[in-house]
């Protein structure tokens, strides 16, 4: 049987290129038959066609090391990206075509910023040419919430009044993401003002849980959550003043790490509650999230948070504050199982473990609460009154509830706080963290919502009043749904909660499954 061998005829369309050919061959003063010219042309097309068939190839094979590296780690991926089997323009990009792939799902994004991640990226890779290598977010892609400016981009809060509040300069966080390499891809959803949700009144549509659809992500940080979470990014920035940042990792089985108050800057960020206030990265694992802080806190090296990773728990002592919870009726009971297993986890590596009782968590709540609605509602009673409609009607009344506490209501509220904080200190001095349940459920169904705000029960307010760092991280799944734990430190205690959480992350797999595919 004879196979036909694809034809090498110089078709007349091929004119120009045959007679750049023949021009060439008399430059070099070679003397040739038009027969000889004609075969020896037909040689240079099929070496040209196959060449040109080798770099569409080297470009597929680059294509695909990126679409392999994106649920790779970030310091995996910068090791791709240092040893050139990666470049940072492959990596953004590939990031893009899944960002376009599933967001529309997902809806974790409000504003992607493509050319100027691109040009980031090529700077990145231009940089590690030269030799310039300045840390691990070096090329690597991030996100942004959308309560903190990146220059250039809308800062909305998602609040109609606020979609073309161009930001004229960088947060400071963005600042040092940028100093270290990181590549800013866009602006990540919010629940509107950090206030309550899901709210489908607000400038944009809610995100979604990558776990169920059905069900709400928690926030407000609720597109930092979503992106890590859906395989979109591998870390990003939120803010936490209430548990912004740990309910979302709760229900949506990533990490999220509030720091201590005030290690991170926060010029340049919208504020809710000034004394309660936190920005934090949200990652896919622990040490991803540590690496992220010491970024945009600007931690040298003896004091960063991430200079125990890797290092044993053993003679750890952990109180364990059960008391927050267990006896709780709102507790699902695979809530109080599983987070009896997680410290049983923490136990077999070694850590000491003790019940301890932290303070009564409504008195704490309803003080943080107060304190909370108050300074909000100074922040926004101007707005308030003058451009109602710039709000959506559920943001609009939440800040409003601030106008009810009175001043001596307020001093009241951070008289507890303080005594709240000292209280957490004095078990500090027996113990090296704390360990406690993060929400009492899985995520809740998102459909209720869509009627009125809905309480979702968690176990984080505390720590924002007290300014205490919190790890949250996953502990299992129910009914497909995943669950988190807080681990807490002392004031600047960040590298222990690290060393903690990242101790239970390598015992255990739940850091490393994923959502249903949908796509």
């Amino acid at each position: 049987m004879s196979v036909q061998q694809p034809a090498l005829a110089i078709d007349p369309s091929d004119a120009t290129d045959r007679q750049a050919f023949a021009d060439s061959v008399a430059r070099h003063g070679l003397t040739m038959s038009a027969d000889e010219t004609d075969s020896v042309y037909k040689l240079a097309a099929w070496m040209s066609d196959g060449l040109a068939a080798l770099q569409d190839g080297a470009e597929v094979n680059g294509t695909a090391a990126a679409d392999a590296a994106l649920d790779l780690s970030l310091f995996e991926q910068g090791d791709r990206l240092r040893d050139g089997r990666l470049t940072s323009v492959e990596l953004v990009s590939a990031y893009l075509r899944r960002i376009e792939a599933r967001d529309g799902a997902y809806r974790a994004f409000y504003a992607i910023d493509r050319d100027g991640a691109l040009a980031a990226a090529r700077q990145a890779d231009a940089d590690f040419a030269e030799g310039g290598d300045i840390g691990h977010l070096q090329g690597i892609p991030v996100g942004i919430k959308d309560l903190i400016d990146v220059a250039g981009l809308p800062t909305t809060a998602n609040a109609p009044g606020r979609k073309d509040a161009i930001a004229l300069a960088d947060a400071e966080v963005v600042k040092r993401l940028r100093a270290a390499g990181a590549v800013i891809i866009g602006k990540l959803a919010t629940y509107e003002w950090g206030t309550v949700g899901p709210d489908n009144r607000g400038a944009f549509p809610p995100a979604r849980n990558p776990w169920s659809l059905e069900h709400i992500t928690g926030g407000s940080s609720s597109g930092s959550a979503v992106a890590v979470a859906g395989g979109l990014l591998r870390t990003t920035l939120g803010t936490d003043t209430g548990g912004s940042l740990r309910g979302p990792a709760f229900y949506c089985g990533v990490v999220g790490l509030k720091p201590s108050f005030g290690l991170v800057p926060n010029d340049g960020v919208l504020p809710m509650s000034d004394s309660m206030d936190h920005i934090g990265p949200m990652s896919a694992t622990v040490a991803e999230a540590a690496l992220t802080l010491d970024v945009i806190a600007d931690l040298p090296a003896e004091r960063s948070a991430s200079r125990l990773l890797g290092q044993s728990i053993a003679g750890k002592r952990i109180g364990y504050a059960r008391n927050w919870f267990a006896r709780d009726p709102q507790t699902m009971p695979a809530v109080l199982t599983t987070m009896d297993a997680a410290i049983s986890t923490l136990s077999q590596l070694g850590a000491i473990i003790e019940e301890i009782e932290l303070p009564d968590y409504p008195a704490i709540e309803v003080a943080a609460a107060a304190v909370l609605h108050k300074e909000s509602f100074d922040y926004h009673a101007p707005q308030l009154r003058d451009h109602p409609e710039a709000f959506g009607r559920r943001a609009f009344l939440s800040l409003a509830a601030g106008v009810a506490v009175t001043d001596e209501e307020l001093s009241a509220a951070r008289r507890a706080g303080d005594r709240f904080r000292s209280e957490v200190d004095r078990l500090f001095t027996r113990h090296d963290a704390i360990v406690t349940v993060g929400a009492l459920t899985t995520a809740l169904l998102a459909a209720p919502f869509e009627k009125e705000a809905v309480w979702t029960p968690m176990r984080t307010i505390g720590f924002n009043i007290s300014g205490h760092p919190v790890l949250a991280v996953p502990i299992g799944f129910h009914d497909g749904l995943p669950m988190g734990m807080q681990i807490v430190g002392r004031h600047q205690g960040e590298a222990d909660i690290v060393q903690i959480g990242d101790a239970f992350e390598h015992a255990t797999d739940h850091s490393v499954q994923i959502p249903p595919q949908l796509f």
